[in-house]
């Protein structure tokens, strides 16, 4: 369903709290007279003098390499025409938020009263010195030509009209990937282009440099056909004008026409125009807010029509978002002088490619659809995938590189990505490691749940970035089923059935009954229960035959363990499992124990969960830094959980005498050294910030740890299991695919590193 903008509600958008929608934040501490001083006079005039000596220096010393002006003349602000440039000003905010939210680059928007291209190119020109990059927005054709070649032409940074090229490349993209669906090459397609706009000569250009001849072509504007003989022709128009004499309208144009490309006005295109194209037509029909023809009737006219819009309501939505925040961003990192075509071109083909990888779950459920995979609805990437910026902003910043405009040179890729995810918000710097590392070694995993489709597209992923060699459990007919319908790619993974092998299932049913005849199972319990995936699959492990067992999407946590607990057991020396999580936040990871499985531990089984846990955050290259948690601070309240977290912690003491730990103490004491310092000035964690939180049961740990991912912005990786004597993880309830897939590199790591979790 398309959504409903009521006036109200986006003018409150626009006016509550702050007005508009963006603000300028410092970087730096401004809390004392030094930080004054230093910020400006007079400390300023050192990087002052540094940039005067160097001009390159502004880029250490400034925040220009991360700052793009977003520059409007209000010429021709999204369908509402010349409005002049204060209106266009909530436009270019926008654009600012985008470019932000997306890619971590900061923006000044700029509107600008000035109609006359030459003296607007001047006045951008001038602010050179400012900017890393300039995005032009809504300046109108014909002028938008003039005015952003003569900038490209004169200024030594980046410069992109967005209304031009930002739909070229997405679309681009989209044309690339509906052609490979048809079968048809795009040296050999006639395309219709109707529109004679900037966006529309600015795609046509894009499609040639991707392989559209130019005899191929038609363009049409409002009087029809465009073509050699008509009078007046402007000079963008002489470019496109056909030869052909036996087309003058666009109905003659679209006879047998492989491509319609629409970036004209809403409802001018009917079913029976479609009706004439060549077999297997694709219909862009970008106009916005409606379509030179609606979805509906298109779809209707047209069984083999493949088509796409610039609404969020329909399948293939072309979306300038989709490019320019990441297109800016890989040419910013790598200082380009300019986006040339070998840089466009670079980011429509890696948009191009990533369409045609698994969905994460992230983008299902921000769209509400399971069933996003490449095809004719699915042509190009949501513009809320997290995986465009590590796509387009490599290609982009290597194609810079590779063609000679790059003023700096990115060496470690691997790094590159790392920073991209830190700038907007995806801080993956622990799981990236863990991911390098079980790429080094792929480990063989066991999917007890393989009859779901989150673990196939887990699956998918992990075979196709070598973090893991899947083997897949579960009904054979009911998983290649889901793997047609999901159009995954897992024909070469291995897929046991359980039911289908009576050899094994007595085999490993005898040696459960062996394991634990002394605990009053029975030779035919033993076998019933082999039967269950969750026990195959840990016996599986137990006898080598798997690396490691992931289980739990489905089922509840106690009933996933068992299995395991029957089948593997616990490390020698250990009595018990215990279940961490490690939560990524803005300060970095943190991790809490026990969330998944000792309901109210006494204070020597906490000492042990400790212990247990301290081993495991070391598991991630990470020196625990321990706070036994408790509503009372050292003493301060008596009670049962003060008693025994005070005991468990003066315990643990002693037996890991290297750990640094301290407690018992309330959450924010433990978290902030300026009040231990005040008040506590004992206390082991000052000046060793506490990253590992011990709850003092269950109901507190799990509570702890869902709040913090729900409305504390962190991201919840686990839950680790800790203990076993192999590995196995139980996965959370309703894991998201992102989620399947760290829990599969821990356990290749675990696996790797015979089991130190």
């Amino acid at each position: 369903m398309a959504i409903k903008i009521r006036k109200e509600d986006a003018l409150n958008y626009h006016t509550l709290g702050s007005p508009g929608k963006i603000e300028v934040i410092p970087t730096k501490p401004l809390s004392s007279q030094l930080d004054l001083a230093l910020a400006y006079s007079p400390g300023v005039a050192e990087p002052c003098k540094e940039i005067e000596a160097n001009k390159e220096n502004v880029y250490k010393y400034t925040s220009k390499g991360n700052l793009v002006a977003v520059i409007s003349n209000g010429t021709a602000v999204l369908g509402l025409g010349d409005i002049g440039p204060e209106a266009s000003k909530p436009v270019m905010e926008g654009k600012g938020v985008l470019f932000k939210k997306f890619a971590g680059i900061d923006v000044f928007d700029i509107e600008i009263d000035e109609k006359d291209p030459k003296k607007l190119i001047d006045i951008i020109k001038s602010l050179e010195p400012t900017f890393g990059g300039v995005n032009l927005e809504d300046i109108k054709a014909p002028e938008c030509f003039e005015i952003e070649t003569t900038l490209k032409q004169q200024m030594k940074i980046p410069v992109m009209h967005d209304d031009q090229h930002g739909t070229a490349i997405i679309s681009g993209a989209a044309l690339l990937n509906a052609l490979e669906i048809v079968g048809k090459n795009i040296e050999d397609i006639r395309l219709v282009v109707n529109g004679a706009g900037a966006s529309a000569v600015s795609c046509t250009r894009f499609y040639m440099s991707l392989g559209v001849r130019r005899e191929n072509i038609v363009m049409c504007d409002k009087e029809g056909a465009i073509r050699t003989d008509r009078v007046n022709l402007d000079e963008i128009k002489s470019e496109f004008a056909t030869t052909r004499r036996d087309i003058t309208t666009l109905t003659e144009a679209l006879f047998n026409a492989d491509v319609f490309l629409g970036l004209s006005a809403g409802n001018i295109v009917s079913g029976e125009q479609i009706k004439v194209m060549a077999p297997n037509p694709i219909v862009f029909a970008l106009a916005n807010p409606d379509p030179e023809i609606p979805y509906e009737i298109a779809m209707a006219a047209r069984e083999d029509l493949i088509m796409a819009t610039g609404r969020s309501d329909y399948p293939n939505q072309v979306n300038n978002v989709l490019g320019f925040p990441y297109i800016f961003r890989g040419a910013l990192d790598v200082r380009a002088t300019a986006i040339n075509e070998e840089m466009k071109l670079a980011a429509a083909k890696a948009i191009a490619k990533l369409a045609k990888e698994p969905v994460p779950e992230i983008v299902n459920k921000a769209y509400g659809d399971n069933k996003l995979a490449f095809g004719p609805t699915y042509l190009i990437p949501k513009p809320f995938d997290p995986r465009l910026i590590t796509t387009i902003s490599p290609a982009v910043a290597k194609a810079a590189m590779d063609s000679g405009v790059a003023k700096s040179a990115i060496l470690d890729w691997e790094a590159y990505e790392l920073e991209l995810q830190e700038r907007i918000g995806i801080d993956q710097r622990l799981m990236s490691r863990v991911i390098a590392r079980a790429k080094k070694n792929p480990k063989r995993i066991v999917f007890a749940e393989a009859d779901n489709v989150k673990i196939l597209k887990a699956a998918q992923t992990i075979r196709d970035e070598k973090i893991a060699i899947p083997i897949l459990l579960g009904n054979q007919e009911k998983i290649n089923q889901l793997i047609l319908e999901n159009k995954l790619d897992l024909n070469d993974v291995t897929i046991i059935d359980p039911y289908s092998q009576p050899d094994k299932l007595q085999m490993y049913g005898e040696i459960l009954f062996k394991k634990r005849q002394r605990k009053g199972l029975t030779l035919k319990e033993a076998m019933r229960q082999m039967r269950d995936r969750n026990y195959y699959g840990a016996m599986m492990v137990e006898l080598g035959e798997a690396d490691a067992l992931i289980s739990g999407l489905t089922k509840d946590y106690p009933k996933t363990i068992l299995p395991s607990l029957h089948v593997i057991g616990v490390k020698p020396g250990t009595e018990r499992v215990a279940g961490m999580y490690i939560m990524n936040t803005d300060k970095g990871p943190y991790f809490f124990a026990d969330t998944t499985v000792n309901l109210n531990p006494s204070a020597e089984e906490l000492v042990e969960i400790i212990g247990l846990t301290a081993n495991g955050v070391k598991f991630f290259d990470i020196d625990p830094r321990v706070a036994v948690l408790s509503y009372s601070n050292f003493g301060s309240a008596k009670g049962d959980v003060a008693s025994k977290t005070a005991k468990a912690t003066a315990m643990a003491k002693q037996k890991y005498p290297d750990l640094v730990i301290e407690g018992e103490m309330q959450a924010n004491v433990a978290l902030n050294e300026e009040i231990q310092r005040e008040n506590y000035p004992f206390s082991a964690l000052i000046g060793k910030k506490a990253n590992t939180l011990i709850f003092p049961d269950l109901s507190s740990g799990n509570i702890a740890y869902k709040l913090l991912s729900e409305i504390g912005n962190a991201e919840a990786i686990g839950p680790v299991l800790l203990g076993m004597n192999k590995p196995v993880h139980i996965l959370q309830l309703g894991s998201s695919i992102r989620e399947i897939v760290n829990m599969v590199a821990i356990a290749v790591v675990d696996a790797q590193s015979t089991n130190q979790l």
